[in-house]
C-alpha cells in the first residue's frame, strides 16, 4: 500500500476521531522500529490508535493484520511516550480499521482492541 493511500487512511481515522470528541496528540509517534500512527485524548484518557486499511475484506478484516509483534512493538512505543509525557493515569490501546468501500469508505471503532 501506498504512502499516499495510507495518509489518507490516518486523516479519515482523524476525522472519525475528532467527530467522536477526541483531540488528536500525536501522528506517527516513533520510538525505536516501533510507529504509534495517532495518539489521541478524551477526558483524562490517553488512547494510542493503530489504523489498517485495506481495500476489501477478500482477505481478511482490516483489524486481523495487527500482528502480536507489532502490537508488542506499540506497547514499547506507548511506555516511552508516558514516560516522556506524563501524567495520564488511564490509558487505551484501539484500532480503527477502514475498508476502502465505493463510494463510502467503512470505519470501525475498536476501543481496548489489545493489551
Amino acid at each position: 500500500m501506498s504512502r499516499q493511500i495510507g495518509n489518507w487512511g490516518e486523516q479519515l481515522a482523524i476525522e472519525y476521531l475528532q467527530k467522536q470528541g477526541y483531540q488528536l496528540i500525536a501522528q506517527k509517534y516513533h520510538y525505536g522500529k516501533a510507529e504509534i500512527d495517532l495518539i489521541a485524548q478524551k477526558a483524562e484518557l490517553l488512547v494510542f490508535v493503530e489504523v489498517k486499511l485495506r481495500k476489501n475484506t477478500a482477505f481478511g478484516t482490516p483489524e486481523t493484520f495487527v500482528s502480536p509483534k507489532q502490537k508488542k512493538l506499540i506497547k514499547a512505543a506507548a511506555e516511552a511516550y508516558m514516560f516522556e509525557n506524563q501524567g495520564f493515569k488511564d490509558i487505551r490501546f484501539d484500532i480503527i480499521a477502514i475498508t476502502n468501500q465505493q463510494p463510502t469508505p467503512e470505519i470501525v471503532h475498536f476501543e481496548d482492541a489489545f493489551f
